[in-house]
């Protein structure tokens, strides 16, 4: 129950404190965030007014012989009470807490009527303070006035002491009222903030595990799709009694998708690891193999891992279709750092784009290493960029642009 009702708590929160007529917030009524200087002080203070208090009761004679353990057993009860009003005014029970003032303030009205009316007064002074810090307004301001008739009494100088007691405890109880609010708001914002922590630390550990999921899609999914329809013709040739040499070509090339597989997903675990070479070593790597031209402008910095493989995958794809489609063309690989983003050129000099293979065909079907550069596609414009592939003279252009 009380689970379910700081919930509630911390639903309504400072929309609830905001009501007069509301109680105050529970961290407002808790010691959270008060600095220990601030505790020290209250529990000296509460320890003086307890010793005024009990060496006042003696000090009037109103409590010698069988009436002198009185005091101690009256002090007793009203800090029984007063633990008893903290944890009710927790829990919002207002007739339990409007019963334990009562307790206090009874307590006092003993002390008055045998003959002590300083520390009768004290009593329903702090009675009265307690009642403005932590009850509802409008039954704190009754506790108050129901007090007034024994101020009134028991100050020598009449109602305008009494009025001046009754003001300074009014402004005393809001003020702490109020200096409670703010450190419960003040803790209400930093939970809110920590949710907000925790909510984009979630956010990111998704995300990251999207982009994961998305590695392990583009390395092994497609390679291993493609290496499984090479050996299935190869197996369906062995049953019809194919030439060997025809055979052997689906076997090798599916080892060479086999080791080009392996090959990038050591690059896709050191990306995760965080360990990966910088974009234009790795695009130099590539080009060497294909004796093809890099060009590197801008300034060089670091990139997130999302844009750095999309930059990989997009080259890789790109040179792999100039192998198959053009072999022996010429390639230039131009890649920029821009102000917002980065930019990768691939453009090869190869034959004119064929009937059998032209438009779109032309490298962003399913390759050989796996990896379509529709796929890569996808994979830009998730990023926020885009990625365009299509006739370029005589030749085929790729061109990815990324935010980074």
């Amino acid at each position: 129950m009380n689970e379910k009702r700081e919930r509630a708590d911390g639903r309504t929160g400072t929309a609830q404190e905001s009501s007069w007529s509301s109680w105050p917030s529970r961290e407002a009524l808790t010691r959270l965030g008060v600095p220990r200087g601030r505790i020290v002080l209250d529990y000296s203070m509460i320890t003086a007014l307890s010793v005024w208090v009990l060496a006042g009761c003696y000090t009037s004679g109103g409590f010698d012989g069988w009436y002198t353990p009185l005091p101690p057993l009256g002090f007793g009860l009203c800090v029984a009470a007063a633990l008893g009003y903290h944890h009710t005014t927790l829990d919002h029970r207002l007739a339990a807490s409007l019963g334990l003032l009562g307790v206090i303030a009874l307590c006092g009205l003993g002390a008055y009527a045998a003959g002590a009316p300083t520390p009768a007064t004290v009593m329903w002074i702090v009675v009265s303070i307690m009642a403005m810090e932590r009850l509802p307004l409008p039954f704190a301001l009754a506790t108050v006035v129901v007090l007034v008739p024994g101020f009134v009494e028991a100050d020598e100088t009449g109602i305008l002491g009494a009025g001046l007691t009754t003001g300074a405890v009014l402004l005393a109880g809001y003020s702490l009222r109020l200096d409670a609010h703010a450190r419960g708001a003040g803790f209400q914002l930093l939970a809110q903030e920590r949710l907000a922590r925790e909510a984009e630390a979630a956010s990111a550990a998704l995300a990251e595990r999207a982009r994961i999921a998305r590695e392990i899609h583009d390395v092994l999914a497609h390679s291993l799709s493609a290496q499984m329809v090479h050996l299935e013709v190869a197996r369906l040739q062995i049953e019809a009694g194919a030439d060997r040499s025809e055979i052997l070509k689906l076997v090798t090339s599916a080892r060479s998708m086999a080791r080009e597989g392996l090959a990038e997903t050591r690059h896709a675990l050191s990306a995760l690891r965080g360990d990966m070479v910088p974009v234009e070593e790795y695009l130099r790597e590539l080009a060497r193999q294909d004796r093809a031209e890099v060009d590197v402008s801008g300034e060089r910095r670091n990139l997130p891992a999302e844009a750095s493989q999309a930059v990989r995958r997009v080259a890789q794809e790109a040179l792999t279709n100039v192998r198959k489609h053009a072999p022996g063309a010429r390639t230039r690989i131009r890649f920029a750092y821009e102000a917002d983003e980065i930019a990768l050129e691939i453009c090869d000099s190869g034959p004119p784009v064929t009937a059998e293979g032209g438009g779109e065909g032309y490298g962003l079907g399913s390759s050989g290493s796996g990896y379509g550069l529709v796929g890569m596609r996808e994979r830009a414009e998730l990023l926020g960029g885009s990625l365009d592939a299509g006739p370029d003279g005589p030749g085929f252009a790729v061109r990815l642009r990324v935010p980074a």
